[in-house]
């Protein structure tokens, strides 16, 4: 079944969950894996802007993190006073799944707007799953 409202990516990494989830949790860490919001630069603690590459527009990112659950929702949007809740990331430590102590499974969701295009949720669900490789990439080098 394909979900009409949530878009889910995930992929096993080979790093323990808490090095895989500071990946998800730092917004400028981020800025090297999302093609939404690429090269991010700092306004504030938990708050960051990147351009897209799809659009070159700016896109701001709000990160509220749960380090206790490795969990982090983002709010994004194209202006500060438009952030909007959009997306949630969670790490899963491999034992929890019956994988190694070294390995976990970093999973991002999306959730759609009700007025958001056809096309603009397939680049939405489509760049997510080639984020998930680019974060494989970055944590296992």
């Amino acid at each position: 079944m394909q979900d009409p409202h949530c878009h889910s990516s995930s992929i096993m990494v080979e790093r323990p969950a808490e090095t895989a989830f500071e990946i998800m949790a730092d917004g400028l860490s981020q800025g090297r894996w999302t093609l939404g919001s690429y090269e991010r630069r700092e306004i504030e603690p938990g708050l960051v802007v990147g351009t897209s590459l799809f659009s070159g527009r700016q896109t701001y990112v709000r990160l509220k993190v749960d380090r206790d659950r490795l969990l982090v929702d983002y709010d994004v949007g194209p202006s500060i006073d438009a952030l909007r809740f959009r997306n949630m990331s969670r790490v899963i430590p491999g034992p929890v799944l019956n994988m190694g102590p070294e390995q976990c499974v970093v999973t991002l969701l999306s959730w759609r707007l009700a007025d958001q295009s056809e096309a603009a949720w397939m680049q939405t669900s489509t760049s997510h799953e080639a984020e998930m490789f680019l974060i494989k990439g970055l944590l296992e080098r």
